[in-house]
């Protein structure tokens, strides 16, 4: 079944030019059918790079999800037109009345900052509160993750020595966890941090399990009991390329940056980087989307009950 988005969103081109099937809300609407409406809280600074991103997950999927972009208030981005904002994107206070079977709150580029003085930080904590109660299951990405563990259940973030930056590793921790359910034994995920969250912190929540982490990069997939809640601290939804774009960057600008791990064939960064973290990634919203969001949100989103949050 297709994603579900504005005809015009620079994503549908390109999901259509790649064979995802991607339905315009209008012919959407003609369906005898709920589509799944997944709220997506944009915080990256290439909005339009991360909504592509995550709506070809989230497209390549056999059920009908709709998306709807948030973004935080008070900002106006550098790195996404102002009539592309206008159109796609609505504020909190314009959905907050609404309920939603999944949202997705991205990572965000403020990790040098303490959580409290990031600018929208009391309006992501009101967002992540409203989320209790509007929202099935919300998966948190990142910087996001490690703010939802940080607002939900007080564990901090650890600044790093030098920047977590590359394709690491993993392995699934907790065998019997459907998040992974069909993943291979070892899988790949793309990191671009300079903070991470640590393992005893987590272990000293009782409501959360950890699913999945690596050697090298640590504490990779987080959950609650009932996986109302979902912290990922990397980056499967990136391009092959993303890494790349990152590391020229910050090259260019004489930044101390090393080459991203695992990622140019033999460290050569002449060469094109090897994407392999693809099939765990699709794999990764796939089941989400199904056991997490489809198997469990009540057909009447107006039904979902509050998410009561176990205190640290």
């Amino acid at each position: 079944m297709p994603i579900n988005i504005p005809g015009d969103l620079p994503a549908a081109s390109v999901l259509e030019q790649e064979n995802i099937f991607v339905m315009t809300r209008r012919r959407a609407q003609s369906q005898d059918i709920r589509p799944l409406r997944i709220l997506i809280l944009n915080l990256m600074p290439t909005k339009i790079a991360t909504e592509t991103q995550l709506a070809r997950l989230l497209g390549n999927t056999p059920l009908q999800v709709e998306i709807e972009l948030i973004a935080a208030s008070g900002h106006t981005p550098k790195n996404t037109p102002a009539e592309h904002m206008l159109a796609f994107y609505k504020t909190f206070d314009a959905v907050k009345h609404e309920y939603f079977d999944g949202m997705i709150i991205t990572g965000a580029p403020v990790e040098h900052l303490a959580f409290e003085e990031v600018y929208y930080w009391e309006e992501l904590c009101e967002i992540m509160e409203w989320s209790k109660s509007h929202v099935h299951s919300t998966f948190h990405i990142c910087w996001g993750a490690q703010a939802g563990l940080y607002y939900h259940y007080g564990i901090p973030k650890i600044h790093l020595h030098s920047k977590l930056f590359g394709v690491f590793h993993h392995r699934v921790t907790r065998k019997n966890s459907i998040l992974f359910r069909g993943s291979d034994d070892v899988f790949m995920v793309p990191h671009s941090r300079h903070t991470t969250i640590m393992r005893s912190d987590v272990m000293r929540v009782p409501a959360l399990k950890i699913l999945a982490e690596s050697y090298e990069a640590g504490v990779y997939a987080v959950s609650t009991n009932e996986g109302r809640q979902l912290f990922i601290t990397g980056h499967s939804e990136y391009d092959p390329e993303t890494l790349a774009l990152e590391y020229w960057r910050d090259k260019r600008a004489g930044l101390a940056i090393h080459v991203p791990y695992n990622y140019f064939p033999n460290d050569d960064d002449s060469k094109p980087p090897v994407c392999t973290w693809r099939s765990s990634a699709n794999l990764l919203y796939s089941n989400w989307l199904n056991y997490f969001v489809y198997q469990q949100t009540p057909y009447n989103a107006r039904e979902i009950t509050d998410l009561k949050i176990a205190e640290a």
